[in-house]
């Protein structure tokens, strides 16, 4: 992207860091008054997986490559470990950017251009650490691509362009108390373990106390760069809120919408996309999708409230909402 004078313009970068490993939303500058960015750089793992794994080679299976994944949006398959899209589909569209391709994607059809809008280098079920780290240990992981694999397929890309981040935006984790897959794991007689809203609070605990170290964290980096705008994304309280207030977002509660069996519609040894297991009718009535992963209609929910609502610190703000229609309105 060049400017008026013909010498490159210096790019804007916004980059999330997740639970799992480091996510990156990478914005680059446009022409645009209306709205600076013109591309999205992400990594991460199934919550910003677009594709990956669905495209490497050796084919690696997963039972997001089966239906009924994808029904909601795409109606087909596409990597995706939800009904529909996923909060990096939904960044891009409320900044008016186009949908971000999975980086395996591009280097399958020759590789990227500033056209493109991006890459996404996330890859489900992967890990901040190296896989080998677990591997010896005899802990199970499904893929090799760590986020040391994700950075070097970033830094490929940067021979063909000079990035530099000015922007971070970094989720904090969800409540993993209100998820059906924890929730069948640690179900409980003792009733003073749940919430009023049927949530697990020791573990909900756990994921304030995380939440509340890495903001932290994050305290001391904006101290050290002070030139990179550091914007913390509370995906706690705002999934928190579709849980306390179901109904007010036309939700039904903690059962997953694709699964089978049990209080809470899910069996950690028949899953969503296995043979037998069908998906609910109406998907966007359902927080969670899968028991792991959320709706599609939670996702976009999520991110409407950390990009034009409460939950950021500090708060985003972009001209590229200006004129952008959600199709949600969330209130608060």
């Amino acid at each position: 992207m060049n400017g008026e004078d013909g010498i490159p313009m210096r790019p804007v970068r916004i980059i999330v860091i997740a639970f799992a490993l480091i996510t990156f939303f990478s914005l680059t500058s446009s022409k645009s008054e209306s709205c600076p960015y013109s591309s999205i750089f992400s990594f991460g793992d199934s919550l910003a997986d677009t594709g990956n794994l669905y495209l490497s080679s050796p084919p690696l299976s997963d039972n997001c490559f089966f239906p009924p994944y994808g029904e909601t949006f795409f109606h087909n398959v596409t990597g995706r470990c939800s009904d529909g899209r996923l909060i990096i589909d939904f960044i891009a569209e409320f900044l008016g950017m186009p949908s971000v391709k999975p980086y395996l994607e591009k280097k399958n059809i020759g590789g990227w251009s500033w056209k493109d809008g991006g890459a996404n280098f996330a890859v489900s079920g992967a890990t901040a650490i190296e896989s080998t780290f677990f591997q010896r240990r005899g802990i199970p992981v499904k893929t090799n691509y760590s986020l040391s694999v994700q950075l070097t397929w970033f830094k490929e890309l940067l021979e063909l362009i000079g990035l530099g981040a000015r922007t971070l935006m970094v989720p904090g984790i969800l409540p993993f108390g209100c998820s059906a897959n924890y929730l069948t794991i640690y179900e409980t007689k003792v009733e003073k373990q749940y919430d009023k809203f049927g949530c697990l609070k020791w573990l909900n605990e756990f994921s304030e106390y995380y939440n509340h170290r890495l903001q932290i964290e994050l305290n001391k980096l904006r101290a050290l760069h002070r030139h990179v705008n550091i914007i913390y994304v509370d995906y706690y309280n705002a999934a928190m809120t579709l849980y306390r207030h179901p109904a007010k977002f036309g939700f039904i509660g903690l059962k997953a919408c694709c699964g089978k069996g049990g209080p809470y519609n899910f069996n950690g040894s028949i899953k969503c996309g296995d043979p037998g297991v069908n998906a609910c009718d109406d998907p966007s009535k359902y927080i969670g999708w899968d028991g792991k992963h959320l709706t599609e209609a939670a996702y976009k929910l999520i991110v409407q409230a950390f990009i034009k609502g409460p939950y950021s610190l500090p708060q985003f703000s972009s001209p590229c909402l200006t004129n952008a229609n959600f199709g949600y309105t969330y209130s608060f």
